[in-house]
């Protein structure tokens, strides 16, 4: 019943006992009559306005509209721009809303996206997740078009960029179970940082050398049991200070126990450099892990120092755990290796993006422009006033696996495309030629594939990798070199471990050594996406340069001013 039906019934029922009262039933006497009065109405109020936003196939709004339009919003002081955040009061409706137009705007293949209603799924990471291509690369390979998606907290995209020390040891692991599952889970040791208490020694041994298998951890099984929980407190520590107990199995069989204490570790870019004295010259060996912290710049520009000054004669740089970064510093990289004279004017890298956006770049609107190959500091780490070092050499040796990727791969394309000679040594990389700008909105960063990457002579179709020459891969983009698993058996930079020795072998002969097939074993996981097979549990395996991170993507950032 409405307002205006109670209002004219208890109007009827005043007027009903007047007349009642008033006697003379007949009487026309105007003293003695009642007149009825009928009352204005109540209008229907109008129903409430919404100012959510409506959706309609194939109809986008600006992504502007819907930007920094929060659930939840943030104050204080935004870390990526040193101002206030820009956040308001919004809603998860509104961030969905801003994904699918930002998708729209600056995703490569844009057309290839299902246009999904906003409303229809309620997790704002659930619906990004389905915002990309799902055709098949177009090489014929059969491969994923788009296996690269990616989102997290825009906190931990800040400290990674920033070279944040995390918590933990200084070991990188790498998780090589077979597939049946036979003799338990296989995790084993990649590398160490450098003066972190993973590489440190007791008792004159190092704690963590390069093959090394956990076997324990606090009394936790890691090769059958299924104490999840204790097996991840002691692998990955939660602060600095904790001590946990390890029982380990080094390559040649022997097992330890040992207490180690966590610290607050920081990766290096440049995690080791090597002056090889060999008969027929100096070899330098650069250990390059990862083009993403700002710091890498400075760390690349320290080992190229020391290079020039040794005045070396050839350089293999080992890439096989690189998973990329940004695009600046492999155009850097590129000059450190060639120098000026056989860069100059030559384009790093060109970005290609969707057919709607041309020749500009959509995340900023701005005219595309080529990525030289940069000779001075970019003010990452570096004032833009530092000339870069250089080994200024005709040829390098690069050290690859699967986990060579992006970054990494546009250095091995940049280099090709102005006619360089590149040598090959070790496996298949990724194949990721495509990259993004990192964009933030209300605390979460996204990483959608919003280019190509192509060189001076615009190639960039190798979606399937650079490989040895020797290789068996079709598909695959071909460099001279050889083909030689992982073994890690010896230590990075030791003459004799596989990868470099098969290098310094090429070097002076000028064809691939002959490798007997009962010494390469390969300790490359065969999958992926693998992380544990045994009984169902999963270990929370950080770092293994064989998973896809956020660290395996070409990244377009450029610094906005000079440290």
């Amino acid at each position: 019943m409405t307002k205006q039906i109670k209002f004219l019934l208890a109007t009827a029922a005043s007027c009903g006992l007047l007349v009642a009262c008033g006697g003379g039933g007949g009487s026309s006497s105007s003293s003695n009559s009642v007149s009825t009065v009928t009352p204005t109405p109540t209008p229907t109020p109008p129903p409430p306005v919404s100012n959510a936003p409506t959706f309609t196939s194939g109809v986008f709004a600006p992504d502007s509209d819907f930007v920094a339009q929060c659930e939840t919003p943030r104050t204080g002081i935004d870390p990526l721009t040193d101002r206030a955040y820009a956040d308001s009061d919004g809603s998860n409706l509104l961030e969905k809303f801003w994904i699918r137009s930002w998708s729209n705007e600056t995703y490569l293949w844009n057309t290839e996206i299902e246009d999904r209603d906003p409303n229809s799924i309620a997790d704002k990471i659930a619906y990004f997740d389905l915002m990309k291509s799902n055709e098949l690369s177009e090489t014929g390979s059969g491969i994923p078009k788009d296996d690269f998606h990616f989102s997290e907290p825009t906190e931990d995209f800040v400290a990674r960029r920033n070279s944040v020390a995390e918590s933990g040891y200084g070991f990188r692991l790498t998780n090589v179970t077979p597939e049946d599952g036979s003799g338990g889970r296989d995790f084993r040791i990649l590398y160490t940082e450098p003066d972190s208490p993973a590489s440190a020694l007791q008792d004159g041994q190092v704690n963590f050398p390069r093959g090394t298998r956990i076997l324990s951890v606090d009394g936790a099984d890691l090769l059958f049991g299924n104490d999840i929980d204790t097996l991840n407190a002691g692998l990955f520590p939660a602060t600095a200070g904790e001590e946990h107990t390890f029982d380990v199995q080094d390559i040649d069989g022997t097992v330890r126990t040992f207490t180690i204490t966590s610290e607050d570790v920081a990766p290096a870019p440049v995690n080791r450099t090597e002056i090889l004295d060999t008969p027929t010259g100096k070899v330098g060996y650069v250990l390059f892990n990862t083009f993403s912290p700002f710091e890498s710049e400075t760390s690349l520009q320290e080992a190229f120092s020391e290079l020039e000054t040794e005045n070396i004669d050839d350089l293999v740089l080992d890439l096989r755990y690189n998973g990329g970064g940004l695009v600046a510093v492999a155009a850097q990289l590129g000059y450190m290796i060639a120098g000026g004279d056989r860069t100059e004017g030559k384009t790093a890298s060109l970005l290609q993006y969707n057919e709607a956006a041309g020749n500009t770049d959509p995340t900023s609107g701005e005219i595309v422009r080529p990525f030289p190959f940069f000779d001075t500091g970019l003010g990452f780490s570096l004032p833009t006033s530092t000339d870069l070092a250089t080994v200024d050499l005709p040829r390098v040796f690069i050290l690859t696996t699967g986990g060579t990727c992006s970054a990494s791969e546009l250095v091995i394309n940049s280099l090709r495309g102005i006619d360089y000679e590149v040598i090959m040594i070790g496996d298949t990389t990724c194949g990721k030629p495509y990259g993004f700008l990192p964009t933030d909105n209300c605390g979460q960063t996204y990483y959608t594939i919003q280019f190509r990457s192509v060189n001076d002579k615009g190639f960039g179709d190798y979606s399937d990798g650079f490989s040895p020459a020797d290789t068996t891969n079709t598909f695959s983009e071909q460099s001279p070199g050889c083909t030689v698993p992982d073994d890690i058996s010896k230590e990075l930079g030791d003459p004799e471990e596989a990868l470099l020795s098969a290098a310094l072998f090429y070097r002076d002969n000028d064809s691939c050594p002959i490798t007997e097939p009962a010494t390469a074993k390969s300790y490359a996981p065969a999958a992926k996406t693998r992380q544990s097979i045994v009984d169902g549990y999963e270990l929370n395996l950080r770092n293994d340069p064989f998973e896809t991170t956020a660290d395996s993507y070409l990244d377009a950032t450029l610094p906005t001013e000079t440290p």
